[in-house]
């Protein structure tokens, strides 16, 4: 599939209902072709986490975290991105086997995002899968830009060597704060499938200050953002029918809207919690939409008068091996309003 550069009809249409399509139209050159070589090619070679968007092969959209040791993500050209690790085979996006070492396919349009949040600098990279092997992926990328570092709680991320090699003290502080309640330390146990979320999973996006956002069009290709706030910011409800419902408050930003306008376009979205604490993964496959609440109603933090509401079709609990030093909050997160 060629995808289409510049703003699409959702972006477009987000913007003029914010009132910023003129400063948006001034950020078009961030979608011109992309130049992963330089200081771009220099960052990413530095990462040792990635968040990925992609769809299963059933067509869900989700995401999904990419650990390697630094360099696994490598720039072959101004347009070329090798990324030497694949999905974990018990998360959303794991393979079958052998002739399926991951749940993408060539010509799979993929969203990706490096982000260092010890210094609170992400880029990501939109594009098309390539190139597909038994131990990675190529992106042939459509897209590349920085973002600022608006609402990323700064923290120090540390990939363990095996998740099951968690010292004892870790253990019972996992166990302690196990989304199942149930004293099991959360690096021992297997991944969890589930069409709604359960308590322990409820409690663990209540205290989230940050995950990542999978969005998707049809014609634009896929995208992984993220989005961060104080604890708390993640509101949970329930749907009036047995289920739940997440919604966000919208924050200031640099007006470009491309997760709000992919789901005034296609309401497919994917969110991906991971709890630092205990190395626990939420990721969650639903539909989202925008919602204009009006500037100042309670929630309403930052004081855009737009939220997100997103229900969760699909729910996969896996543990990674990724753990994080206490985070700094944002000194710009917005206090929550109700």
């Amino acid at each position: 599939m060629t995808v289409v550069s510049g703003f699409h009809e959702g972006e477009l249409a987000v913007q003029r209902r914010a009132g910023v399509g003129a400063a948006a139209a001034r950020l078009t050159g961030m979608l011109a072709a992309p130049a992963l070589t330089g200081g771009a090619g220099r960052f990413l070679r530095d990462r040792d986490l990635a968040v990925l968007t992609a769809h299963d092969h059933e067509g869900r959209l989700w995401t999904v975290p990419l650990v390697g040791a630094p360099g696994f993500l490598d720039v072959v050209d101004d347009a070329t991105l090798d990324v030497l690790a694949l999905p974990a085979p018990d998360g959303p996006l794991g393979g079958t086997g052998a002739g399926d070492p991951a749940g993408l396919l060539r010509g799979d349009q993929v969203g990706l995002i490096a982000v260092d949040l010890a210094v609170r600098r992400r880029l990501r990279v939109n594009g098309t899968v390539v190139a597909l092997g038994p131990t990675g992926f190529a992106i042939a990328a459509d897209q590349a830009y920085g973002n600022c570092p608006q609402y990323i709680q700064r923290r120090q991320v540390d990939i363990l060597d095996d998740p099951d090699s968690v010292p004892d003290s870790e253990a019972e502080t996992d166990a302690r704060r196990s989304p199942a309640g149930d004293g099991r330390a959360r690096g021992r146990t297997a991944a969890i499938r589930s069409d709604r979320l359960d308590a322990g999973r409820r409690q663990l996006i209540a205290r989230a200050d940050t995950f990542s956002l999978g969005t998707t069009h049809p014609e634009h290709g896929t995208d992984a953002s993220h989005r961060g706030g104080a604890p708390g910011f993640v509101r949970v409800e329930s749907d009036g029918e047995g289920g739940d419902r997440l919604w966000w408050p919208d924050y200031p930003g640099n007006n470009m809207f491309n997760s709000l306008g992919n789901i005034a376009a296609d309401g497919s979205a994917a969110l991906l919690f991971v709890d630092f604490p205990t190395g626990t993964a939420l990721h969650l496959s639903g539909t989202a939409e925008v919602e204009w609440t009006g500037p100042g109603v309670a929630g309403d933090d930052g004081g855009t008068g737009r939220r997100v509401r997103f229900t969760p079709r699909r729910v996969v609990g896996t543990t990674t091996r990724l753990r994080a030093t206490r985070p700094v909050p944002y000194p710009g997160n917005p206090p929550l309003t109700g």
